[in-house]
């Protein structure tokens, strides 16, 4: 039977989502210091409570050396490394589920691009103390106590989740962060027990994993909700960090572990393959998960007919980026039968309904983007950039 966009889903561990289409973590740049939610942070998350059947929000680091990674001058990141941030994760969370989807906190820790630890004169922290030409400062490499503390603080932060009322949480094991600086050979030279061999540096994936699992165990629902986000390779170039063999591989230890969801973060689209192979990556994965682990990818959407695709053909849940930063409205519009009304562009006259923060106004008007991938219309608003935030980043 042909999977539908709008068919319920139910979860390995019995959370039942309203719809197959899902909303990408995505940075708000909305973030108070010390990475405190703000008011533009929940008039944009409410404005996307409807955006798919599961929400997940942006990357929240979880110690206090873990991040903010941002743009110097812009909005911080967003954090849930104290009790501290208990109450605006409580009303993010409140936020996020007030039309009935789940909300998922992305979990993270930032490793050598925690900016912010730089600019305030911190250790920048990471598997390895190797001098990346394409960083502007030093970085440490971690004692052991302080992986061991890391991993603690992932426990710590997903109890916060539980607390806030989340229904679940993305480990955020993609991007080049630390928990993928652990598993790539290009930035973990460790020789001890965190790194050394391919074994090894699946080592810290796997135990933020049981650090997750077992808070999850003592302290969440029966039915929280617990997914992985990782990059399927790490090639640059002839540099080669990990291939999706070796990332397979990782996902077969994980998926031992009984989460409900994979997420791959997919730069090339869904569809998207390796060099030189013929199946795409999304198959490659399938082909490594039990029947009850659900396979997330996300990656050039933007109109009901590729959501379509991607779930007749490649994954369980498509997962929706750029495409809800364009229209908040995604999931809802199909869900009502309205898939023809959604906005594939944005454009002066949708600011006011996309709800962007001040943040993502700025980002999204400069000629760059902030780095972020470009948005189609993009440049019918550069004309809106007001340099607000732009001094310190030059």
């Amino acid at each position: 039977m042909t999977n539908k966009l709008t068919d319920k889903v139910t979860l390995r561990h019995g959370a039942t989502l309203n719809n197959q289409i899902a909303m990408s973590p995505m940075q708000s740049q909305s973030g108070k210091r010390n990475g405190f939610v703000s008011e533009d942070t929940l008039k944009y998350y409410g404005a996307r409570s409807q955006a798919g059947g599961l929400i997940v929000s942006e990357f929240h680091y979880v110690s206090e050396n873990g991040g903010p990674a941002y743009h110097p001058g812009y909005p911080e990141q967003l954090a849930a490394y104290s009790d501290a941030h208990l109450d605006g994760l409580t009303k993010l969370a409140t936020t996020m589920k007030k039309d009935g989807n789940k909300a998922i906190l992305q979990i993270h820790h930032a490793g050598r691009a925690a900016v912010g630890q730089a600019l305030s004169g911190q250790d920048v922290v990471a598997p390895s103390a190797i001098d990346f030409d394409f960083l502007s400062y030093p970085i440490r490499a971690l004692t052991e106590q302080e992986i061991e503390d890391i991993i603690q603080d992932f426990g710590r932060a997903t109890s916060r989740a539980i607390k806030a009322g989340f229904d679940g949480v993305e480990i955020h094991g993609a991007n080049h962060y630390l928990i993928q600086q652990f598993f790539s050979a290009l930035s973990n030279h460790r020789t001890d027990k965190w790194g050394g061999s391919f074994e090894k540096r699946m080592a810290f994936p796997l135990a933020v994993v049981k650090e997750v699992k077992r808070v999850v165990a003592e302290e969440a629902p029966s039915n929280f909700i617990i997914g992985y986000r990782l990059t399927p390779e790490e090639i640059h170039g002839s540099e080669v960090g990990y291939d999706y063999k070796e990332a397979t591989a990782l996902v077969t230890e994980i998926v031992k572990n009984e989460l409900d969801y994979i997420h791959l973060s997919l730069w090339g689209g869904y569809a998207s393959t390796p060099s030189g192979v013929d199946q795409s990556y999304a198959a490659l994965f399938k082909n490594v998960l039990d029947d009850e682990t659900k396979l997330l990818a996300v990656g050039g959407v933007f109109d009901e007919e590729s959501a379509k695709d991607a779930i007749e053909n490649y994954t369980d849940i498509v997962v929706v980026g750029r495409g809800t930063l364009i229209d908040p409205q995604f999931g809802l519009k199909i869900q009502e039968g309205r898939g023809n009304e959604i906005f594939h562009e944005i454009s002066p006259e949708n600011m006011a309904y996309v709800s962007w923060t001040e943040g993502l106004k700025e980002a999204f008007t400069r000629e760059d983007s902030l780095g972020l991938p470009p948005l189609p219309g993009g440049a019918t608003i550069r004309h809106l950039h007001t340099g607000r935030y732009d001094m310190l980043g030059k």
